[in-house]
């Protein structure tokens, strides 16, 4: 067991470790002069790299100004999470960097390219300063070349992550006007539901509903879904769920623009559609409503 934990504690702590820094003296002052290197070389190699972007037609999105900018913050950080062996800061930037350019319509290909281009250009020029000493650069490549691919893939990550995150708040957006829950006189609200209907909207159908019931003190819903070509037994069933939560708070539900597929579904899955409240279309749902809570009709 004890050795267990401690082979835990240890890949905790590697997780946000870059590299095992070197032992020895040989092998720091390797590092040094890698990190030496790279630093007195910044502007040129810097510059190199922002030019194989350009020709790579990478970051469109962004202005050259832009573009530089950025690449000297994450060459910057770049060199500086090789000198420390850690990925912290890095990490943080390169979601910092994500949340700016994702809107802007960055893509992930490009964001592994750049960080890609950057690797290249900078292992080219360990193999023009050490060519005439091959072993040398051997042992200088063993030392760049894993954390350069560790430097890539957590920036990487880190970019799929962030635009995972932002694709999630954009469908739950989508979501919230998708199905927007109108209150269209006191205690009468109307759920109007277009498109497809899938498991995970339709949960979240039901969670506006009765929230808005709750909030408005709703005693009677119309659903309408005219807009909803079709559904399966499972979103319908689910359909069925809420007409029945919504009566729990005390709110009737009238359904509208049953078609004549989706009410086969219901018959097929068991429901009784002389207990559900339909009626034919939504104006004709709104008039039913009204008379439920005591309003006078007027028919044209």
């Amino acid at each position: 067991m004890a050795r267990e934990r401690h082979a835990l504690t240890a890949a905790a702590s590697a997780k946000s470790r870059l590299v095992d820094l070197p032992r020895g003296e040989p092998r720091a002052e390797l590092h040094r002069e890698l990190v030496g290197h790279l630093r007195q070389n910044r502007t040129q190699l810097r510059e190199e790299w922002v030019a194989r972007i350009g020709e790579a037609r990478l970051l469109q999105a962004m202005t050259q100004e832009e573009i530089f900018a950025e690449a000297t913050s994450v060459y910057d950080s770049y060199v500086a999470a090789l000198e420390t062996g850690t990925l912290d800061d890095l990490t943080a930037y390169a979601r910092n960097l994500s949340e700016r350019i994702i809107p802007r319509g960055v893509e992930t290909h490009e964001v592994v390219g750049i960080v890609l281009l950057l690797r290249d250009v900078l292992a080219r020029s360990l193999f023009a300063k050490y060519q005439a000493d091959f072993e040398k650069l051997n042992r200088i490549l063993d030392a760049y070349e894993p954390a350069a691919n560790r430097i890539a893939n957590t920036v990487a990550v880190g970019f799929v992550q962030e635009r995972e995150r932002v694709i999630r708040q954009q469908q739950e957006a989508i979501r919230e006007l998708s199905t927007p829950v109108l209150q269209v006189r006191e205690r009468l609200l109307i759920l109007p539901i277009i498109g497809v209907i899938d498991p995970m909207r339709a949960r979240q159908l039901t969670e506006q509903l009765l929230r808005g019931i709750r909030e408005n003190r709703a005693k009677v819903v119309v659903i309408d879904i005219t807009g909803v070509a079709a559904m399966d037994a499972t979103v319908a069933n689910h359909l069925v769920q809420t007409v029945e939560a919504s009566r729990l708070l005390g709110a009737t539900v009238i359904v509208t623009g049953l078609s004549p597929e989706i009410a086969q579904t219901l018959v097929t899955i068991g429901v009784d559609l002389g207990k559900m409240n339909t009626v034919g279309d939504l104006q004709g749902g709104i008039e039913q409503a009204e008379r439920l809570l005591g309003y006078k009709v007027e028919l044209g």
